[in-house]
């Protein structure tokens, strides 16, 4: 065995994927309710998706930021449309974690500060100072603890205020629904609350939508369902539908200079091609509003499920809370159910994360699979 061994695996080999269904090296069909932690935005395979990358590796996969690039302005114009963040500049890079460096680097050159503040059970990445913002103990290494970061409880804004009354805060970074920690959020009122504060002390605001972007939870972004602007938003996952690509939208009150930021691989040209297509995907099969209606079918059918004590989350970013640890009826989802679900810091919390293609029949079987599981158990 060669491989560094930091990943439990489960003992399952895709070999395939269309749409919403994964199949093994044995032929099983799967029907993936996690999407590779949320990646899988339009669908695995798509044929637009998969139409659009061949063409562009057969005429130019990769040449480095020194050159034009036009596809990277496509990209940028259709997103900032798309996503109703006109003036917003783009940063291209090639992940969550990137993105979240790039952000809070970003925030530190323009504020001069250096401190960050983040929120409990918050993740934000694995890189110096995303790890250092993330509230989990156990992933940050000696290295990155040198960063200064203070963690706040989700909703307070009395003890985000007493941190950033100091003056030292260069970001508050932040996830609108989180994704690992749990699905947990707070109110309009604190999130309006915090960009008003961030305002006042000259802090950037920073809007974690790795997870929970490209239309995830119905909306483009989960922080416009509570009207605020931040300064910088960072996103990835379904960014590329599996393609690795990640990016920062950054407000024009933040101004760029040659060599602030900059990357070898992020907006090569394979990136964007598969960008521009799940931007296409999404609008042209109306992706959004199936992810809406899809969440309200989901939670008429949980609703029926008394073993279900909450259900957190919106659109197709959910999770199912239970009273008991989940480990076991989730092996049995996969091995006995052939569903794909997943786990949260929280482990009372199934969560599920499909692809936004997904339809009422998938979430009648995954319903009709749950309930087999949970009877067996009572």
């Amino acid at each position: 065995m060669s491989l560094f061994n930091v990943y439990p695996l489960f003992d399952i080999t895709p070999v395939k994927a269309a749409d919403v269904f994964v199949y093994d090296k044995n032929g099983t069909e799967y029907l993936d309710l996690y999407g590779g932690h949320a990646v899988i935005s339009i669908g695995h395979s798509h044929p637009t998706y998969v139409q659009n990358i061949r063409k562009q590796l057969s005429d130019l996969g990769f040449y480095s930021n020194s050159i034009q690039n036009p596809l990277q302005e496509a990209l940028a114009k259709k997103l900032t449309q798309q996503a109703n963040c006109k003036d917003y500049q783009l940063f291209l890079c090639n992940s969550g974690a990137e993105a979240n460096e790039n952000a809070l680097k970003l925030a530190s050159f323009h504020t001069g500060k250096k401190k960050v503040l983040s929120f409990s059970n918050s993740f934000h990445g694995r890189t110096s100072a995303a790890v250092a913002a993330t509230d989990n103990t156990k992933i940050i290494a000696p290295i990155n603890a040198q960063q200064e970061v203070e963690f706040c409880q989700l909703g307070d804004l009395t003890a985000v205020e007493k941190a950033l009354q100091k003056g030292d805060v260069c970001a508050v970074i932040i996830e609108y629904i989180q994704g690992v920690g749990g699905l947990d959020e707070s109110s309009t009122r604190f999130y309006q609350g915090l960009a008003d504060l961030c305002k006042k002390y000259q802090t950037v605001l920073i809007a974690d939508e790795v997870q929970s972007g490209f239309g995830r939870t119905g909306d483009f972004f989960a922080f416009q369902e509570h009207g605020i602007q931040p300064d910088i938003i960072s996103m990835a996952k379904g960014m590329g539908n599996g393609f690795p690509i990640g990016g920062i939208l950054i407000h024009p009150s933040i101004k760029a200079s040659y060599g602030l930021l900059g990357t070898t691989f992020g907006g090569n040209h394979l990136a964007c091609a598969a960008s521009l297509s799940v931007l296409t995907v999404l609008e042209q099969e109306q992706l959004l509003d199936n992810a809406k209606h899809i969440s309200a079918y989901f939670q008429q059918k949980a609703a029926t499920i008394p073993q279900i004590k909450k259900l957190k989350g919106r659109g197709l970013m959910l999770g199912l809370e239970f009273d008991f640890p989940i480990a076991d009826l989730r092996k049995n989802l996969i091995f006995k159910q052939h569903i794909f679900t997943g786990s949260a810091k929280n482990p009372n919390l199934l969560r599920i994360l499909p692809p936004l293609t997904l339809k009422e029949p998938q979430v009648d079987f995954f319903f009709e699979g749950l309930l087999t599981e949970l009877n067996k158990q009572s």
